[in-house]
């Protein structure tokens, strides 16, 4: 056999090769092949990006390789950071690059590298998530921001970057389900809204919190009134029990999202 291909055999008996190389007392699998020269250049390649400076991540995009571009930049990021991750990341200072395409770079603080070195990123429909526990999460859930938000209503990008996730980057405007921050001569409130066959406005409040505990009230009311509709509600954190049941009891609801609900349990 060539130097770094492998014979192997599918569950039907169709033979492949795979190739594979070790760098540094580590073999790293370079990926399967329909033919043996295919799997021998892969390793080629990959001995040549693990010796040779002059390909940087920079560069490595023009060159025609037959290696995935994933594997090339984790190729190099093993050999210029000493670090090997099966997905597609670069470390940068203080911050690392996850590369969806040759053409598309995600930044992202180095908080976050753990867990993006273990959850692969895809895509589907214009979304980005991951499989975390069987589930697919969306990747901006981990800023607070909800699936519903908007871009430039619900949050924007400080530098006008929507490829830059580092956390300062990222300015969230409204955090909670059903609230709305709105400034008008410079001042802020919050107006709350609830979906039963449209919106319906819960009311107008001076502090965020508020407004997301109204949010919940509302939720509450509508399910007491016979609404069955899974709504979301919002978790404040730092709340205790106490001060949480003594905002609720004391926060005001509108008088028309009220009678609302009365004709619902009249009839």
């Amino acid at each position: 056999m060539l130097p770094g291909a492998y014979l192997a055999f599918k569950k039907n008996k169709t033979a492949y090769y795979r190739s594979g190389i070790t760098f540094q007392n580590k073999h790293i699998s370079l990926g399967s092949f329909a033919s043996e020269q295919d799997a021998h250049q892969a390793y080629v390649e990959a001995s040549h990006l693990l010796s040779d400076f002059s390909t940087t991540i920079d560069n490595i995009f023009l060159l025609p390789t037959i290696l995935s571009f994933g594997k090339a930049i984790s190729l190099l990021n093993f050999r210029d950071n000493h670090i090997y991750f099966k997905n597609p990341i670069y470390l940068r200072n203080n911050y690392f690059v996850y590369y969806l395409s040759p053409s598309e770079e995600l930044k992202f603080d180095i908080d976050d590298l753990f867990y993006y070195s273990s959850h692969k990123i895809m895509r589907r429909q214009g979304h980005l998530f991951v499989n975390d526990y069987g589930m697919q999460i969306n990747i901006l859930s981990r800023y607070g921001i909800k699936n519903y938000a908007v871009p430039g209503r619900d949050y924007y990008f400080a530098n006008e970057d929507p490829w830059d996730l580092r956390y300062s980057n990222i300015i969230i405007i409204n955090r909670y389900y059903g609230v709305t921050k709105i400034t008008s001569h410079g001042a802020s409130s919050y107006k709350v809204h609830i979906h039963i066959n449209g919106n319906y406005t819960v009311g107008t409040y001076l502090s965020e919190d508020e407004a997301a505990i109204a949010y919940n009230k509302a939720v509450d009311l509508a399910k007491k009134s016979g609404i069955t509709k899974n709504y979301q509600t919002n978790y404040l954190e730092n709340y205790s029990p106490r001060e949480y049941a003594d905002i609720y009891s004391q926060i005001k609801i509108s008088k028309k999202y009220l009678c609302y609900l009365k004709g619902l349990s009249a009839k």
